[in-house]
Order: C-alpha cells, then sequence, then structure tokens
C-alpha cells in the first residue's frame, strides 16, 4: 500500500504518470535500481508504493 494516503484512483494515475513522464525524459530515479532494466512506469509505481514520488497533490 503507498505511503499517500486518501488519493482517488484518478490522482493515483496521474501521479504515476507524471512521474513516468519525468523517467522516460531523463530525471534519476529516487530507488535502487540494480542493473535490471526497468520501464519509467513500473519504476513509476514502484517509487509511489514506497511515497518517494517527489510530487504534492493539491486540490
Amino acid at each position: 500500500m503507498s505511503k499517500m494516503k486518501n488519493l482517488t484512483i484518478y490522482e493515483t494515475a496521474r501521479v504515476v504518470g507524471a512521474r513516468a513522464l519525468q523517467l522516460s525524459m531523463g530525471a534519476p530515479p529516487l530507488l535502487e535500481v540494480g542493473g535490471e532494466f526497468l520501464s519509467p512506469v513500473i519504476l513509476a509505481k514502484r517509487e509511489f508504493d514506497k511515497g518517494v514520488v517527489p510530487l504534492k497533490i493539491v486540490r
């Protein structure tokens, strides 16, 4: 479960999508990935689940 609580599925999708875009454009990952290749979407979802995504939700 994510550390970001009370987010709708739409907010979750928006945050993961925005972070995946950042990663695909060359942003450094915030988790240790080792030597394995991960798609930006999978990596963004893992970052979201760990609660380390550097984005804020403003309602």
